[in-house]
């Protein structure tokens, strides 16, 4: 008589999902009104690639700002540039690793849209408005971030395992840590100038 336990045994365990908690904790932003604006991910893990997210994100220009100020993004992330204003917008940026990009400018409506293919922190700004300014953070895994005003973030489905976890701030100083993910894990950062 042959046992049809062990193929059930196998199968359940090849089916069953790989341990992930979420990472989550608080940005002590030291200096800067509050602690908005903090991007907070897992940084490049040797050996793993990840398929860029075929939705894009979204910018919109609205009187006269971009929003959201500050967007995290996964490498490949295509963003499409909406102008909301009665006025013509325009969309660059000065960094190198966003290819000093420049989409032109554009009436009411329309939007433009712009593929981080590298992992970046990009400035835009709008040659129509010099005083409008926001940022692009294109990160490396999928597993990001931006602290709300109380400098509280969480990262869901982060798969158990050590990683570095990086802060960037468009004010404040970088910073990094090692950090065990095992399950539902806190890790708190204190950034400043």
């Amino acid at each position: 008589m042959r046992s049809t336990f062990l193929p059930l045994v196998l199968s359940v365990c090849v089916a069953a999902p790989l341990f992930a908690g979420d990472l989550h904790g608080t940005v002590k932003a030291k200096g800067v009104r509050d602690s908005a604006d903090a991007v907070v991910y897992v940084a490049a893990v040797p050996g793993k690639t990840f398929a860029p997210p075929k939705e894009h994100g979204h910018i919109d220009q609205l009187n006269l700002v971009f929003t959201p100020h500050v967007m995290a993004v996964q490498v490949g992330t295509t963003i499409d540039f909406l102008n909301s204003d009665a006025v013509l917008h325009n969309v660059f940026s000065p960094d190198t690793c966003a290819d000093k990009f420049n989409l032109g400018t554009w009436p009411k409506g329309q939007s433009k849209s712009f593929t981080f293919t590298k992992e970046c922190s990009a400035t835009l700004l709008c040659k129509v408005h010099p005083e409008m300014e926001a940022f692009v953070v294109a990160v490396p895994t999928p597993w990001y971030a931006v602290t709300k005003a109380d400098g509280s973030y969480a990262i869901k489905d982060v798969p158990d395992g050590a990683y570095t976890v990086k802060v960037w701030h468009p004010k404040l100083k970088a910073s990094e840590k090692s950090v065990t993910v095992a399950g539902a894990t806190q890790a708190d950062f204190e950034i400043a100038k």
